[in-house]
């Protein structure tokens, strides 16, 4: 991984439909070197996938909601089950594992709280929990899907 690898894995994650010679041209290469190098990223795993990011607003999800979630429960029948619990909710965007007082941290994105309160009852409806507290979002002040390049 050298400064040119980084450079080039940090205008894929800005916009995945650069071409090769658009990325070649601000990274210093010819085309064909430039993809070589991308096709051995992708080959080794640093690019996992590339996709489109839609816009939450237009796709009326617009409300973003985190939720602590805590148990008594600690096995791992309970973890299957919670896990595939969440994987049936497209709401539920995001599910962490965490240490700490809270068990699990989830990102809910949906158009009201209204919304909220559906995927809430099915996902009680499935799982048990000892606590669920939830938060609206009132301001996104930075979101990216970009990560640091410089420690790679």
């Amino acid at each position: 991984m050298d400064e040119k690898d980084r450079k080039i894995l940090q205008l894929l994650q800005s916009n995945a439909m650069c071409t090769a010679s658009e990325i070649a041209e601000q990274v210093g290469l010819t085309t064909t070197p430039c993809w070589r190098r991308i096709q051995r990223l992708d080959r080794d795993g640093y690019i996992r996938s590339r996709v489109a990011l839609l816009d939450r607003d237009k796709m009326n999800v617009g409300v973003s909601v985190f939720v602590s979630v805590r148990t008594n429960r600690h096995s791992k029948e309970w973890l299957e089950n919670f896990r595939l619990a969440i994987a049936k909710i497209p709401e539920i965007v995001e599910a962490h594992r965490l240490s700490g007082s809270i068990d699990y941290l989830l990102r809910v994105v949906v158009p009201s709280i209204e919304g909220y309160d559906s995927v809430y009852k099915r996902l009680i409806e499935v799982v048990e929990f000892s606590d669920i507290s939830s938060s609206f979002s009132m301001e996104e002040l930075k979101f990216t899907t970009a990560i640091p390049v410089e420690h790679a």
